[in-house]
């Protein structure tokens, strides 16, 4: 296992980590289609995955009702400090009209609400979900500043923010000399490659780790899919309910897929090693989490931190998915000034 710096903290995270949405969640009208494994398999998954070097772990209070962060704390048990623990907070965890959001009195009960489920008393990493359209980010960001301060938090992050929201944050924290955002947790994919006209310079610039949640898109990078809807497999959300969380173009999914397929026949290995091995050899990638539901399933996708892609490889899986530029970055990109060497001027 390869380990790569957090952001700007000097804390070394696995560059494959471990997503816990499958934890939990059989009697749940929405989770029990996204792997509803119990205590024994999520002891198994996690596991491997600590056997393997992995030591980055990733949940959500909202997966499964809670029911993740449960079954991830136990899981972890006695190897709590070998491990970099995450979860995430915003989305509905009761019925409440202050059960969500990030209000102050939302994120101190949330906190607390997810360590007792985790086992522990301290996060090294706790993420806001998403936008909170009614809470000012001040407001959000001294809870979060209070909850490091005491201790229960080692460093906060986001997910799911537009590039200005992430950086109007950082400006917020440094004028405060708050605690700042260290990791912004991202879609990104041979099939959504959106990241990478705002989120992925941001992350550069400002010193962020990126993290990559749903690399294989709901398992169709897999290979498992073909066209006109058949499946090769019928071991994916897809396949199993028709999940179908992140929008893509299905035909272009399909070209990709080709490619990704002959790719990965060159080098013997599965369609979704090549899919995770092709983010890490992205700009600014820090870690990709990977949801598996099986020991066997994980085993694959981390050998993708083994893959060397080629440049023949990463061409053609460029070509294939490349997104069409969009404004200002065209222009930016047709206007930037010629860099002149240093030995050439007068």
């Amino acid at each position: 296992m390869k380990y790569r710096l957090l952001g700007r903290t000097g804390v070394w995270v696995s560059e494959i980590s471990l997503g816990a949405m499958t934890f939990g969640g059989r009697e749940h009208p929405v989770y029990r289609t996204h792997g509803a494994l119990g205590q024994e398999e999520a002891d198994r998954l996690v596991g491997t995955a600590l056997d393997a070097g992995i030591n980055f772990f990733d949940t959500a209070d909202v997966y499964a009702g809670g029911e993740s962060e449960e079954l991830l704390g136990r899981a972890v048990g006695p190897r709590r400090r070998d491990v970099v623990l995450a979860t995430k907070l915003l989305a509905p965890v009761g019925p409440g009209p202050n059960d969500q959001g990030l209000s102050r009195l939302h994120v101190m009960r949330a906190l607390e609400d997810s360590l007792r489920r985790l086992g522990t008393d301290y996060l090294d990493l706790y993420q806001i979900h998403n936008h909170d359209h009614v809470t000012p980010i001040e407001e959000t960001l001294s809870a979060l500043d209070d909850a490091v301060r005491q201790g229960k938090v080692r460093y906060i992050g986001c997910s799911n923010l537009a590039a200005w929201q992430i950086s109007k944050a950082l400006g917020v924290s440094a004028l405060h000399g708050q605690a700042r955002f260290v990791v912004n947790q991202t879609h990104y994919s041979l099939l959504s490659r959106d990241a990478e006209r705002e989120l992925v310079p941001l992350a550069e610039d400002a010193g962020l780790g990126l993290t990559v949640w749903q690399p294989l898109v709901g398992g169709f990078l897999t290979g498992k899919f073909d066209r006109g809807g058949v499946t090769t497999e019928h071991d994916s959300r897809r396949a199993r309910n028709g999940f179908d969380f992140v929008p893509f173009d299905e035909e272009q999914g399909f070209k990709v897929l080709d490619v990704l397929r002959a790719v990965a026949a060159r080098h013997e290995v599965s369609p979704a090693r090549v899919a995770i091995a092709w983010l890490l050899a992205r700009r600014a990638v820090t870690s990709v989490i990977v949801g598996a539901r099986t020991p066997e399933q994980l085993t694959d996708n981390i050998a993708a931190g083994d893959l060397t892609l080629t440049g023949q490889d990463l061409t053609e899986l460029d070509e294939v998915s490349r997104p069409p530029v969009s404004y200002p970055n065209w222009i930016q990109e047709g206007f930037a000034p010629v860099r002149i060497p240093a030995g050439n001027l007068a």
